[in-house]
């Protein structure tokens, strides 16, 4: 190498280093070096949309509108085959891809006939993602809380636990045989998966290549050390768990000021997490893992979570797939 291209090439790494957050002459893990490599992989955003209609193009067409380019699923029964077919249709007709088959119901349930009709809505949750080319279906992995069915209980991290949501995965995947999608948890601050590493565990204790692994990083912030250095929980995530990751929620936290702890969920860029990693290792992954906002109060805050993923994504140099 000349040493004008010498410099050219020093100057070109330097400033990808300074971009990516870190001083000339910091070492670079070799996971931060891959993500570095693969920033000009685009995100997908997605999240609700505030139309009444039911035809698919209208539906496919709202979320271009809004520079989505992944969704939830729309209402679907899965014996519908005409309507799942037009909806597939539309969807990839627009390039917006379905992002996740949500199922949010208790399979641990106290209740046999009611854990055994959860299991059921599940598992037809995962033919229809797989029906209708969603990336995945999810689910938490349930709770043995008796009044709440995601609350928190002392059994959540227990062995019987984590037993049992290995059970009910492998019943769930086994019954469907998905082609295409996958299925996941929801990690949770209260229930197992409640770290990268418990779900690296349970994905190899699952041993199923349809399960993947669903990020929902605010969850995990359970204590104030998370709080605060949630920059390195979203590493850890992301180098545990990257390969698996299936579909991704935008959301953030603030901590308001009580006698005691108490986080609370708030839009994109209205709280402490730390989104400039976020984006920056979603962008780095090898695969589409559509990024999904969700848990706000009405369109006015979608609108503006929106926003300032786009804006901030500009300035760091992230790519959205939009328009």
């Amino acid at each position: 190498m000349n040493p004008l291209n010498r410099r050219q090439f020093m100057k070109k790494s330097l400033g990808g280093i300074a971009a990516f957050g870190l001083a000339p002459g910091a070492a670079l893990s070799s996971r931060a070096a891959e993500t570095l490599s693969g920033l000009s992989h685009p995100i997908r955003l997605g999240g609700p949309i505030f139309v009444h209609t039911d035809d698919p193009e209208e539906l496919a067409l709202a979320h271009r509108k809004l520079g989505y380019r992944a969704a939830y699923c729309p209402g679907l029964n899965l014996n519908d085959t005409a309507r799942i077919r037009a909806v597939t249709d539309a969807f990839a007709k627009h390039d917006v891809v379905i992002a996740e088959v949500g199922r949010w119901v208790n399979l641990l349930d106290a209740d046999p006939d009611k854990r055994a009709a959860n299991l059921r809505t599940v598992t037809e949750g995962l033919a229809l993602a797989d029906a209708v080319g969603a990336l995945g279906c999810v689910d938490i992995a349930g709770s043995f809380n008796p009044h709440s069915w995601f609350g928190p209980d002392p059994r959540n991290v227990s062995p019987e636990f984590f037993d049992a949501a290995v059970e009910n995965a492998r019943k769930i995947i086994d019954a469907v045989k998905p082609k295409r999608a996958r299925f996941s948890y929801e990690v949770m601050g209260w229930a197992i998966p409640d770290s990268p590493a418990s779900y690296v565990k349970l994905i190899k204790a699952i041993d199923r290549r349809a399960f993947a692994a669903h990020l929902d990083p605010c969850n995990l912030v359970n204590s104030p050390e998370k709080f605060y250095r949630n920059t390195d929980l979203l590493n850890e995530c992301f180098d545990k768990l990257g390969r698996w990751i299936v579909s991704c929620h935008a959301k953030d936290l603030t901590w308001d000021v009580e006698m005691n702890v108490h986080f609370r969920e708030v839009r994109p860029g209205a709280g402490a997490l730390d989104y400039t990693t976020y984006l920056r290792r979603l962008a780095g992954l090898d695969h589409v893992a559509p990024l999904m906002l969700e848990h706000l109060p009405n369109a006015h805050e979608y609108d503006l979570g929106r926003q300032h993923l786009f804006d901030l994504g500009r300035q760091l140099g992230v790519r959205f797939t939009e328009g």
